[in-house]
């Protein structure tokens, strides 16, 4: 046992810790086990041993089958039975051992260094009677038991990195045999079972360059060929895998920025949801860069406050905040007033200037439209009272003007009625602005009855336009 260790020991201190074993990703690997066995039986444990070699074939990332096979012994020291002759040697019994098993092997880990597992088996074992107590009247000793039997395997362990292609191996289980006659001797329903602690070394069949130690989502061999670190999940420290930038975005594993904007190709993809491969992703005539870090604007979007104009027009041609659509607050959105020719950054000129209206002329005449009256009234409804108001401001703001207020009638009834119809309409009009406070001598009334229509009078609707007041100034 002290001669395996040292041995193990001095291989361990030769082998630089450095380099990457292959935990997983191989074809085939084999590895050598000293099993120190502690037995149970109903005799008093001596030093046991298994010496054990093994090849495991890989079912899955997480699965493997192993076989092995091996020599040892099982002994105890018979403190059960008394005997008649007392001697300075102890009553041990030993058995030679020689177990082959299949086990199945669970690694669920994913660690670099470390690959720990548990198992679980069956497997024969042939067994050997090879010492018996001397001086013993114990009938079980008469003669020396050997056969095959069956046998259930169970632990967990963990390999640990040592060079690219060699592993420790560290592990401890049970062993349980159905059969209690490894110590020769027969009591109750005692089964000789055995714990064990276990050192090996595990040695990678595989041609690794198929591997992918980091988990980047690469091959050792393309790494290779990409010039990445194969030992480096991602080799420039962008905050994307090697693989991911290879295979998904295909920017560059080597630079952290590929398209230069000095943000990382990991901050492009998870956190502004920008393109790595195009420094300006939303061409708006700013890096992705400038939007993120100095103008605040959104990196994907080309017109951020939806003014019309281009975050990059906003900057650098015209000035404005491309975070705010009317940038002088005033009553006129940035790109409207581009468009107008007007100053983006001027409040002043953003009303629209006051329309210019053409004077009345002379003898001009203007219907007022909705001045209308019901059939045979002279009555002004209060609809009618807002169009009168505008008419009432120009007359106001034009002292000077003077008007010819002048009735129309449809040509239902007698002429003589509705003349005297159409001139009672109009001077209910004239009544309504002197009440508002216009001269009366600024304004004259005529009635024309039926004789001036504008619409048919077949109709409903062209009898309504002909109801009407028409002005016309004379001065």
């Amino acid at each position: 046992m002290k001669k395996f260790l040292s041995i193990l020991f001095t291989l361990t201190l030769f082998i630089t810790s450095q380099s990457d074993a292959q935990f997983k990703d191989y074809v085939v690997k084999g590895g050598i086990q000293y099993n120190q066995l502690m037995p149970f039986s109903e005799y008093k444990a001596a030093y046991s041993y298994t010496a054990r070699a093994y090849l495991a074939f890989e079912l899955s990332r997480l699965l493997a089958i192993e076989i092995g096979g091996g020599f040892g012994q099982y002994k105890t020291e018979d403190d059960f039975n008394t005997y008649s002759t007392v001697t300075s040697d102890k009553n041990y019994v030993k058995s030679d051992i020689i177990p082959i098993d299949a086990r199945l092997r669970v690694s669920p880990g994913n660690s670099k260094n470390w690959n720990p597992y548990f198992y679980g088996g069956i497997g024969l074992m042939k067994y050997v009677t090879k010492e018996l107590p001397v001086n013993s009247n114990v009938p079980d000793y008469f003669e020396k038991a050997s056969g095959w039997t069956a046998f259930i395997p169970l632990g967990i362990g963990t390999e640990v990195r040592m060079s690219n292609n060699i592993m420790l191996d560290i592990s401890g289980g049970v062993s349980y045999p159905f059969t209690d006659l490894l110590n020769n001797f027969v009591l109750g329903e005692w089964e000789d079972a055995s714990a064990n602690l276990s050192l090996g070394l595990t040695f990678a069949g595989s041609d690794d360059c198929d591997t992918d130690l980091d988990k980047d989502g690469l091959t050792k061999c393309r790494e290779e060929q990409l010039g990445t670190n194969p030992n480096i999940a991602d080799t420039d420290g962008d905050g994307l895998l090697d693989g991911e930038e290879v295979n998904t975005y295909m920017t560059n594993p080597l630079n952290r920025d590929t398209d230069g904007d000095t943000l990382s190709d990991g901050d492009e993809v998870k956190r502004h949801n920008t393109n790595p491969l195009n420094k300006d992703t939303d061409n708006d005539g700013l890096m992705d860069n400038e939007e993120v870090n100095t103008y605040l604007t959104i990196p994907t979007d080309s017109d951020t406050d939806d003014d019309g104009l281009t975050d990059g027009d906003e900057v650098k041609v015209h000035r404005t905040d491309p975070k705010v659509a009317d940038t002088d607050l005033g009553t006129i959105g940035d790109g409207v007033e581009v468009g107008r020719g007007t100053n983006p950054l001027d409040p002043s000129d953003d009303l629209p200037p006051a329309p210019v209206e053409e004077p009345i002329k002379v003898g001009q005449v203007i219907t007022l439209e909705g001045i209308n009256f019901e059939t045979n009234s002279s009555d002004i409804s209060s609809y009618a009272e807002d169009v009168l108001e505008r008419a009432y401001g120009y007359m106001r703001d034009n002292p000077d003007l003077e008007v010819e207020i002048s009735g129309h009638t449809d040509s239902r009834g007698s002429r003589n009625h509705n003349m005297g119809l159409s001139e009672r309409r109009a001077e209910s009009v004239k009544a309504w602005f002197v009440a508002k406070g216009i001269s009366p001598s600024r304004i004259t009334t005529v009635g024309y009855g039926p004789d001036q229509p504008v619409d048919s009078n077949d109709t409903e609707e062209g009898r309504f336009k002909n109801r009407r007041i028409d002005f016309k100034r004379t001065k």
